[in-house]
């Protein structure tokens, strides 16, 4: 069935005519049976102020097809929600799209059906603040700065930032760091860095390492991430100078997250923690300066760790070609500090630390247990 005809103001007024214009956009936005269609060209030809307020609209509307889908949301997140039409005034704007029509672009469609909750003269204001709005939205998202650093294996490497801030990457440590215009962020996807920020109260400095996110605005604060790792799963942050707030990951606003259960832990210089492998921060502890990132120095320390973990920690500065089968070698506790480009001094130290013995095999070395412990072995196992 065809709509009644629309009492349009006269021609000779130009808000009038763009309200109209804006009236008759939204209908053809979701579909013109024949007759509402011939009504719609009898009025645009009727008056060249018609035609060119109808333009000017669909100039204006077609920037929505352009827009990004972030610019898109972040407008989508902003405007009220579209609602199905009801009443008296549901009937004047049939929202079928009609068989053999083009469908309109689902972005326009939305925009469109937002025309039926408000006055046409706010509709107007809305549609070119909102684009603008959604434009400005999404260039705020858009980084300013985007660049990957990755040091190989046995390779470390110091990267001066744009804003200043200076990056150490450890060996075998992969970065990606993104600058917005209101924030500052790195991903550690793997390995270990030190970072000295460049204070910025306005942009805040971020380290997302796995399930952590580390929030900072000026300090120098180590973070270190190696899943690959048995027993170093977790993430640990250590603060050298300044102060640092580490959270599980989370879109979350700090207050909120408390709600949650997500806690928020502060650490200042001299401080340090182990988040678990869901993000989740450990206890606080004190870290001498030392031990805040001693590979800085070719330096790794072990305090009480297995075996085995630390043969995996040498591994990530170069191939040890060294092995553990025995499993109860592997859980032996060592406690030292290495240089891990001095593997000669580790092989020739560790059977005056550990009850083992090297012993050449065909693609390496095998640690195995001195005769002393194959004897204790044996008296424990069971009969």
């Amino acid at each position: 069935m065809s709509n009644s005809p629309i009492d349009f103001p006269p021609a000779s007024s130009a808000e009038a005519a763009d309200e109209a214009a804006l009236d008759w956009f939204v209908r053809r936005s979701a579909g013109l049976d024949a007759t509402d269609e011939a009504a719609f060209q009898r009025w645009l030809a009727a008056d060249p102020v018609h035609a060119t307020a109808f333009a000017r609209w669909e100039e204006d509307w077609s920037a929505l097809d352009t827009l990004p889908a972030a610019a898109i949301q972040a407008l989508r997140d902003a405007l009220p929600e579209a609602a199905p039409a009801t009443g008296q005034g549901a009937a004047s704007h049939p929202r079928t799209q009609v068989a053999g029509k083009q469908q309109a672009s689902p972005r326009r469609t939305w925009f469109a059906s937002l025309g039926g909750l408000m006055p046409r003269a706010a509709m107007s204001a809305l549609a070119i603040a909102g684009v603008s709005a959604a434009l400005l939205a999404w260039q705020h998202q858009q980084p300013q700065f985007e660049q990957q650093y990755l040091s190989m294996r046995g390779e470390q490497r110091s990267v001066a930032l744009p804003d200043g801030s200076q990056l150490h990457l450890d060996t075998a440590t992969q970065a990606a760091v993104s600058f917005y215009p209101g924030r500052r962020e790195v991903h550690l996807t793997g390995g270990q860095a030190m970072f000295e920020v460049s204070a910025n109260p306005e942009r805040p400095f971020d380290v997302i390492a796995g399930p952590v996110r580390v929030t900072v605005v000026g300090t120098r604060f180590s973070v270190r991430y190696t899943p690959e790792i048995a027993g170093a799963d977790g993430v640990r942050v250590a603060v050298e100078e300044g102060h640092v707030r580490v959270r599980q990951r989370s879109t979350l606003p700090d207050l909120v997250a408390g709600l949650f259960g997500q806690s928020t832990v502060d650490l200042v210089a001299g401080q340090q923690l182990l988040a678990g492998t869901d993000g989740t921060p450990g206890p606080v502890a004190a870290v001498a300066p030392a031990g805040i990132a001693p590979w800085r120095d070719n330096r790794v320390s072990f305090n009480d760790t297995p075996l085995e973990q630390a043969l995996a920690e040498f591994a990530r500065y170069g191939d040890t070609r060294l092995t553990v089968q025995d499993p109860a070698v592997a859980a032996l506790r060592l406690t030292g500090t290495f240089d891990p480009k001095r593997l000669d001094n580790f092989i020739r130290v560790l059977p005056q630390v550990l009850p083992v013995r090297m012993r050449q095999g065909k693609d390496g070395m095998e640690i195995v247990a001195t005769a002393a412990v194959e004897a204790v072995k044996g008296r424990s196992a069971p009969h």
